[in-house]
Parts: structure tokens; C-alpha cells; sequence
């Protein structure tokens, strides 16, 4: 798991201090489309109004940003750690955080990175957001700052099927376009996978993560994360119209299990689960016990 990754290579627990960038993405304002030319607007179906960055900072300047997001993560430390000790990720978390042009975002990934105390810059975006100008601006802040830079991409699924239905606008070959400039230019690159998305049979997610382990290079990281139905979604308004199948915990560590099993020993593992505000959570229900959640899958 990456908590004891980083903690060996820092010699200290690192945190991570959720920011925003201030952008939005390609299908929610029309840029994207379906293969029949349908616009997108709202986002993907399971993408609450947040973007996915419910706990993230409110965008204001990135060096308050991050004296914000410290001072609400600050009290989980251990009190015995010295502040000029504490090491953060500066993890720019909601929406699409290269969906416009480099220059935009240059200053403020320049002003997280070049904090002492963060260690690594991570990035939340789309691989049809990822122009050469961009993938060079995060390759010159790595070398430049002698720092990690991780580009975080939501795949989800490799099902062609599936990627329409949840309004993913982007077929495969592009994820594994961005995939090859990434690693190519030096980046770290960490893929976010969705377990039980509508449609989708254990086979079709095992299948998902057949792919990501035989990526070559061989894939750095993965963030597993069980879909959760939140309110105000357009994938709220399909379950409640038609329910589909969400599994129990048990069914869920199982799954895990063999997903880990299929993974290579190289693929760091950032998430296996996740938890969406208890306020918007529709279903499953108990995803929000996040203890119960976390002692269930202690020992995969």
C-alpha cells in the first residue's frame, strides 16, 4: 500500500492536502461527445456536482489553499512529529486539473511543489487533457524540483460498453496514448478504476484490471474504488429509476482479493475503497461505515 511506501522512502506517514485548480472538464460543457454525436454536459454519471473533490480545499490561492487543507489535516498527526517534520502530497483532486492551457496551470502546481514540506505534486485529470505542452510543463516542475510528480487518470473501465454509459467522452486508444507520453517524459502515473459500475459483471471488472497489469511499462499505480451512488448524479437518477446490482462488503473484499491477486508486484496500490460524503451517499449503505469498511479489508 502506498501509506507504507511513502513512509519508508520519507522515514514519516505522509498526508495528503486535497486542492483545487479551479477547472472544470471537457463533458461538462460540450466538448466531448458520445460516438453517436450526442454532446455531454453534466460530467460523468457517477460525478457528484464537487467533481469528486468533496474534501478538497476551496480554490483560492494555492499557498492558502494549503494552509487550509493543513489545518483541517494537521489534528490526525501525531502530536509527537514536530510540524517542521510533517511531509504532505499536494494532490489537486477535483475535476479535471489540466483542462486548459499549461500556462494556467504552471503557477499554481509551481507554488505546491515548491513547498518545503510536500514531497509530491499529484494530479487529477483526463488523458484527452494532456497536450505535449502540458505532459513538458510536469516533466520541467519534476526535474526542476527534484521532486515526485504523479498524474492521476480516471479510466474506470476498459469497457468500450461502459465508458458510453457513464459518459466517460474518450475511447481507449486515448488513455493509452497519454499512458505512453506519460512514462515516456519520467511521470508517475496512477490509474483510478471504478468496481461495479451498472452493467458490469465480475468478469468485466477482472477484465479492467487484466489490462492495467499487463501495461508496459508496467503500471506504477492504482486507485481501486467501489462505485458509490450519490445524490444529485445522474447515475442517482438511473438506480433509483432502475436498481442495479451493488455488492455486499464481503462480496467486495472478495473481489479485491483476486483483483490484488492479478496486479503486479511493481503496481503500488493507492485506494481500495472509498468514501463519499455520508450526506449524499445513496447507496451501498455501507460504505459509509468507513471502520467496519477499513477492518474488513485490513488483511486482503
Amino acid at each position: 500500500m502506498i501509506s507504507e511506501v511513502l513512509k519508508e522512502r520519507y522515514g514519516t506517514k505522509v498526508y495528503r492536502l486535497a486542492l483545487s485548480s479551479g477547472a472544470t472538464c471537457p463533458n461538462r460543457d460540450g466538448t466531448c461527445a458520445l460516438p453517436d454525436g450526442t454532446r455531454l454536459f453534466g460530467g460523468c454519471t457517477f460525478c457528484s456536482e464537487g467533481g469528486s473533490g468533496e474534501f478538497a480545499a476551496p480554490y483560492v490561492p494555492v499557498p492558502e489553499q494549503i494552509e487550509n487543507a493543513r489545518r483541517r489535516v494537521d489534528p490526525k498527526i501525531p502530536a509527537r512529529i514536530p510540524e517542521k517534520d510533517r511531509r504532505y502530497i499536494a494532490y489537486f483532486q477535483s475535476f479535471t486539473n489540466t483542462y486548459g492551457p499549461a500556462e494556467r496551470f504552471r503557477e499554481m502546481f509551481e507554488e505546491a511543489i515548491a513547498h518545503p514540506q510536500v514531497v509530491a505534486l499529484s494530479v487529477g485529470t483526463r488523458p484527452d487533457c494532456l497536450p505535449e505542452e502540458t505532459v513538458d510543463m510536469l516533466r520541467s516542475l519534476k526535474e526542476r524540483y527534484g521532486k515526485e510528480v504523479w498524474v492521476e487518470l480516471g479510466l474506470q473501465t476498459v469497457s468500450d460498453e461502459t465508458a458510453v454509459r457513464i459518459h466517460r467522452g474518450y475511447a481507449l486508444p486515448v488513455f493509452e496514448d497519454a499512458y505512453r507520453r506519460l512514462t515516456d517524459a519520467g511521470l508517475t502515473v496512477i490509474v483510478h478504476v471504478i468496481l461495479y459500475l451498472p452493467g458490469e459483471n465480475r468478469e468485466d471488472m477482472l477484465t479492467t484490471i487484466r489490462y492495467l497489469a499487463g501495461l508496459a511499462p508496467p503500471l506504477h499505480g492504482v486507485k481501486l474504488q467501489l462505485l458509490n451512488i450519490l445524490r444529485g448524479t445522474a447515475m442517482a437518477a438511473e438506480y433509483e429509476e432502475a436498481p442495479f446490482y451493488l455488492p455486499t462488503l464481503d462480496e467486495y473484499a472478495d473481489l479485491l482479493r483476486e483483483c490484488l491477486d492479478l496486479l503486479p508486484a511493481e503496481t503500488v496500490v493507492h485506494r481500495l475503497t472509498g468514501d463519499g460524503p455520508k450526506k449524499l451517499l445513496i447507496a451501498p449503505l455501507w460504505a459509509a461505515d468507513k471502520k467496519r469498511v477499513i477492518n474488513r479489508l485490513r488483511y486482503l
